[in-house]
């Protein structure tokens, strides 16, 4: 969202972003809406009665009214779930005042579900129809007591459709066929992936790095990068393929809790979440293959990292990731296996790429030429084309 507003103002647009949790930007205009009592009040709300997107009335209103103020010539929305905004509120100024165009970059399913923002683990469909009975319903956002995903699902689909002023962004071919199969399909979707900054990541030797978090000069690093670990991440692959993993491997997980690296397997390291991206791209070059085992996925930044680092890949094709890879730069495992997949299969995959790379067919070269097409500037442009064809 930082990188679109700051592209749009080099164009020659006024912007200003609004948003409702952690921090901003200090070099573009940026308004904090939300604040800890509403955040938490909108937890409570969701976690007792499944009504996510449903509170945080006042701090919408406040929204609204910076909206109405501003007169905005475009409104670009991003996730508009997270605790900290009504949708109903939002939508109802946006079909019955507002006079501009809409755009939506969808980064994850939430839209068009009752309740999830992802459904392949699962196995569900319900959300081409109608929802029900959900069984995502223990997953964000968390309802610990009622399913309402069934009114929730009647209740976007009035709010979200009958606007002849709006334009989809997907970041991934995935994403689209995944928007043209529910209550969204009438709207124009344009697919623009994620964009990376290749001036962080890149091959870049970090002499110190394998010392800083006591990984062995002796092991191949298989490592495994996300913002939380847990079942959808991939975090019960990693352990049982550490179980049959040859000696010259370890494994290194980055963004692991301090509770999680508790009960890690010695041939596992765990690291804390980092924000300092320099670092992990140190980490990305260093490793053997990067292993990404997640089931659900609408892109994913830190495979492209990855490969713009020089490491190969592996992934999975159950959601949108597997876009992402070719021949040339990693492995991808199929849907026909089970999940989770059997740990036998990665280790079938990490020998596959040896053999590839012993014989040149990867390498650092051709791994990073398939990341070049992510370049945060490309994608960037896309977007700002985009907010001069709808304004002309």
């Amino acid at each position: 969202m930082g990188n679109i507003q700051k592209a749009a103002i080099e164009a020659g647009f006024e912007t200003l972003s609004i948003y409702g949790r952690r921090k901003g930007y200090k070099d573009i205009p940026c308004l904090k809406v939300g604040n800890g009592f509403s955040f938490w009040a909108h937890v409570i709300l969701t976690s007792v009665t499944d009504l996510h997107g449903l509170g945080s009335y006042y701090v919408t209103k406040k929204i609204i009214r910076v909206l109405k103020y501003e007169k905005p010539d475009i409104i670009h929305l991003h996730n508009i779930h997270g605790y900290y905004l009504n949708y109903r509120l939002l939508f109802d100024y946006l079909k019955n005042y507002y006079q501009g165009q809409i755009v939506w970059t969808l980064h994850d399913c939430w839209a068009y579900t009752g309740h999830c923002a992802y459904y392949t683990g699962a196995g569900c469909n319900r959300w081409i129809d109608g929802c029900y009975s959900c069984p995502e319903k223990g997953e964000y956002p968390i309802s610990l007591m009622l399913d309402e995903s069934k009114y929730n699902y009647k209740a976007k689909r009035n709010s979200f459709t009958g606007l002849n002023n709006l334009t989809l962004i997907v970041p991934s071919k995935w994403l689209e066929v995944q928007v043209k199969r529910s209550f969204l399909k009438d709207y124009p979707v344009k697919v623009v992936s994620n964009g990376i900054d290749f001036e962080i990541f890149h091959p870049v030797q970090q002499v110190d790095i394998r010392k800083k978090f006591n990984i062995p000069d002796n092991k191949k690093i298989l490592l495994g990068v996300a913002l939380y670990w847990n079942k959808r991440k991939g975090m019960d692959d990693f352990i049982k393929l550490a179980k049959i993993l040859p000696e010259v491997y370890v494994i290194v997980l980055v963004g692991v809790s301090a509770r999680q690296r508790k009960d890690l397997p010695d041939n596992i390291i765990g690291i804390d979440r980092t924000d300092n991206q320099r670092e992990l791209a140190a980490l990305y070059t260093e490793a053997h293959i990067f292993v990404n085992p997640s089931v659900e996925e609408t892109f994913s930044m830190v495979t492209v990292e990855s490969m713009a680092c020089g490491t190969p890949v592996i992934v999975l094709d159950t959601s949108a990731v597997c876009e992402l890879v070719n021949e040339k730069c990693g492995v991808v495992l199929h849907k026909e296996t089970d999940i989770p997949v059997p740990a036998n299969l990665y280790m079938d995959a990490i020998n596959e790429i040896d053999c590839r790379m012993q014989a040149d067919e990867i390498t650092a070269d051709t791994v990073v030429l398939n990341a070049l097409k992510y370049g945060v500037k490309d994608q960037t442009d896309k977007i700002v084309e985009l907010y001069k064809n709808i304004t002309t």
